[in-house]
């Protein structure tokens, strides 16, 4: 008995500290509010495009194989723990592995597999998601200090005064409603090329929902392409800081027929809104345009 009276043993401590422990990672895990249906997907949205299912497997992929690496190192850790410890083996210092080749070697070769796996792995999925194939709709994704807009069928706009003529003739254009976050309207299971152009700083356009996202920079035009196949509305975002209201500069994302896509086309002309977004129109506030 210790002189306090206690008669807990260090081992008795360290099992209820390890209950404590376990406990306190059940409530960690069980008190995020995930659902079942969402844990195979580690986090990530489900995918709306063609494109987001790539994206998806390797980032479950990674967490797998991060994971059989993680379980590896921590139970060689608490092997050693467990029976390497002074009270069982009444060692004070256990024997040492210095200048041991094979086992050096060993630490070497095998983390540089792993690098070499993933960089093949990520290089490969990131020339897919960047390859343009023959798309069938053109957007000119035009990010500006506080707001987004979009030329459908589009000349890209790389400045205000510097445009690149599409010979298939003029499209349309739409810059949202003020006071409401900008909609991409995008037709279901048709292919969709973005063109991304900024007019003034560094943006980052993420249709969240597609599980891609990419910079938007000045004087550069970046794209990148997607075949919608749920219909539905999603949201986007921009996901570089870019002024006091970059926290505001959201778009939804629409995907429709299309037929309905081509008539939101033919309305936007009705409207008056044909070719490319005026080079006039600025923000007054988050989302709220002006000519």
């Amino acid at each position: 008995m210790s002189p306090n009276g206690s008669d807990r043993s260090p081992r008795r401590s360290m099992r209820r500290k390890l209950l404590s422990a376990l406990t306190l990672g059940l409530v960690l895990a069980t008190a995020t509010g995930c659902q079942s249906s969402n844990l195979p997907r580690l986090g990530m949205p489900e995918p709306r495009d063609q494109q987001g299912h790539t994206v998806l497997f390797l980032w479950q992929s990674s967490w797998i194989a991060a994971l059989a690496v993680g379980a590896l190192v921590w139970g060689l850790i608490l092997w050693s723990v467990m029976f390497h410890r002074r009270s069982r083996s009444k060692v004070e210092v256990p024997p040492q592995f210095r200048y041991n080749m094979p086992l050096e070697a060993l630490f070497t070769v095998v983390p540089l597999i792993m690098v070499s796996v993933f960089f093949y792995y990520t290089a490969r999925d990131e020339t897919d998601l960047t390859r343009i194939s023959s798309p069938t709709h053109h957007i000119n994704v035009v990010g500006f200090q506080w707001s987004w807009a979009f030329n459908y069928e589009h000349s890209v706009q790389i400045h205000d005064d510097q445009t690149l003529a599409d010979p298939r003739g003029p499209g349309a254009y739409d810059v949202g409603t003020p006071g409401e976050p900008p909609t991409l309207w995008l037709p279901q299971g048709e292919s969709v090329e973005f063109d991304l152009t900024s007019r003034d700083v560094i943006h980052g356009f993420w249709p969240v929902d597609f599980l891609m996202k990419m910079d938007v920079i000045p004087g550069v035009v970046n794209h990148f392409q997607v075949t919608p196949t749920v219909l539905g509305t999603f949201r986007g975002k921009c996901t570089e800081l870019c002024g006091v209201n970059h926290s505001q500069m959201l778009f939804n994302v629409k995907v429709v027929t299309p037929a309905e896509y081509e008539a939101h086309l033919a309305d936007l002309r009705a409207k008056g809104q044909g070719g490319n977004v005026p080079s006039g129109i600025t923000t007054t506030g988050a989302g709220n345009l002006q000519k």
